[in-house]
Order: structure tokens, then sequence, then C-alpha cells
């Protein structure tokens, strides 16, 4: 864990799993709350982390993308559309983050 923190490639990874539990929660469960219990409190609270988390994500993935050369045309598009799919950023991460070495 300590080197994930170290390199911007790492903590992109981090964010990436950070993001994709917190877009679970938000759907899965808050947002189901608030409409069938009638309770927004959860939405209040997850939607904001959420959205910081999003755009964290969405900030370091660009800084990682041109730190790594990435072509936006190849990559970088597959990593930002990640993040708003359900699930899409463990895939990422799983699937392209993984196996990338940090400069």
């Amino acid at each position: 864990m300590n080197n994930l923190i170290n390199t911007k490639l790492g903590r992109l990874r981090i964010l990436a799993i950070l993001e994709g539990i917190s877009l679970l929660i938000l759907v899965g469960v808050a947002v189901p709350l608030k409409h069938v219990g009638n309770d927004p409190s959860l939405v209040k609270i997850i939607g904001p982390v959420h959205g910081l988390l999003f755009l964290l994500f969405i900030v370091n993935t660009l800084s990682v993308g041109v730190e790594q050369n990435w072509k936006f045309s190849t990559l970088t598009w597959k990593v930002l559309l990640a993040c708003i799919i359900p699930f899409g950023t463990f895939y990422i991460d799983r699937k392209i983050l993984s196996k990338i070495n940090p400069s």
C-alpha cells in the first residue's frame, strides 16, 4: 500500500477504488434509501464525498496521462469513462492501471 501512495499512478489507483466504492454506496444504498425509505440523509453525506472523489479521479487521470504520455484516443478516454460506470473503476484498475509501470 505504501508503494501506491508514492506515485501518481498509485494514487490514481487508490482513487479509482475509492471512487468506485462511493458510487456503489451512492446508487446502491443511499439513493434507494432516499426514494424508498424517504431518508435523504445518506445522499447528503455520500453525494458530496462521491463528487469530490469523482473530480479528483478525473484530475489525476489527466495528470497521469500527461506524465505517462498516454494517447487520449487509445487510453485516457477509457480510464475517464470508467468513473461513470458502476464497477468501471474496478475493471480499469485491474485490466489497465495495475499493468502500467509507474514512472
